[in-house]
């Protein structure tokens, strides 16, 4: 169809509009980029930067030498991968009740509204502390998944993907004498792809981003997931206090802070931003659909 004047302006204004969006939201990665790659000594004066001032990798090889960042990256993952699937399996099994009519389950309205109102207020930072604590998971892994194993806010987006499949295939499923195990296996787990995927990806960047959590439940420094090595322990005057090796002291004390920093945060981001291209296509869609529906 042609589009009139007004549309034609329109359509050009909206695309200079989000294409100075998108570089804005560009330039912090690839200034922390080219903060990472460039010399300690020559970036110290330069507030912002687009290209590596004096091309070095001295802050990988710097990275490279802690094996604190590596034993908190290896925290992280086993967090995702321990974490997800059980995230996963309590969103999936707790939304398909609660995505059913009253008729079909009476105590829906109840426990819906159960998790709703848990979004609005938690349980406190003490009584969950005192919680973890009590049932003896501090300074273990089990203390970073198992608080966060009930997400309401992604039960109700998968509960509301739920509701816009067809009841009747659910219906003709049952005709056929199928139970409800088998009609998530087989209808909805393989119709609601858009919805599992978008939801595994909150979930697992949840997991990875988390830092608060590792900061309170962790008495070791070994025990930290990344974000919290990395909130925690940039190079600042009492990590430089507790280090005894003269030559590494030397070393990290000729490091410009910001490229170290930089170079740990772009390999923080490393595997969300491998992983992210794969369920884009799905993520649009699920929000969408997982949002709207009542």
């Amino acid at each position: 169809m042609k589009r009139t004047k007004g549309e034609e302006i329109y359509a050009v204004f909206n695309t200079i509009l989000l294409t100075l969006i998108a570089i804005t939201c560009i330039f912090p990665l690839v200034n922390i980029i080219a903060l990472s790659f460039s010399d300690a000594q020559r970036i110290a004066g330069i507030p912002f930067t687009l290209w590596p001032v004096g091309l070095t990798l001295e802050s990988y090889k710097h990275i490279v030498n802690q094996s604190g960042f590596f034993i908190s990256f290896w925290v992280s993952v086993k967090r995702v991968v321990i974490g997800l699937p059980i995230n996963m399996a309590v969103i999936i099994l707790v939304a398909y009740p609660l995505s059913k009519s009253n008729q079909a389950f009476p105590g829906r309205t109840f426990f819906t509204w159960l998790f709703m109102i848990s979004m609005l207020f938690t349980g406190g930072l003490i009584p969950t502390f005192m919680t973890v604590k009590m049932t003896g998971i501090m300074d273990t892994i089990w203390a970073l998944i198992l608080p966060g194993t009930v997400p309401a806010y992604l039960i109700v987006l998968m509960l509301n993907f739920f509701r816009s499949i067809p009841i009747e295939m659910e219906e003709a499923a049952m005709i056929d004498g199928a139970s409800h195990w088998r009609i998530v296996a087989r209808i909805y787990l393989p119709v609601s792809k858009p919805g599992i995927a978008t939801i595994a990806l909150l979930s697992g960047i949840g997991h990875w981003n988390a830092w608060f959590d590792g900061l309170i439940y962790m008495n070791k420094m070994n025990n930290y997931p990344l974000q919290t090595y990395l909130q925690t322990t940039m190079i600042n005057q009492d990590m430089l206090s507790g280090i005894r090796d003269p030559e590494m002291l030397r070393a990290l004390m000729s490091m410009n802070l910001r490229t170290v920093e930089s170079a740990q945060i772009l390999i923080a981001m490393i595997p969300v931003m491998i992983i992210y291209p794969f369920v884009q296509r799905y993520f649009v869609k699920g929000i969408v659909i997982g949002s709207v529906k009542g």
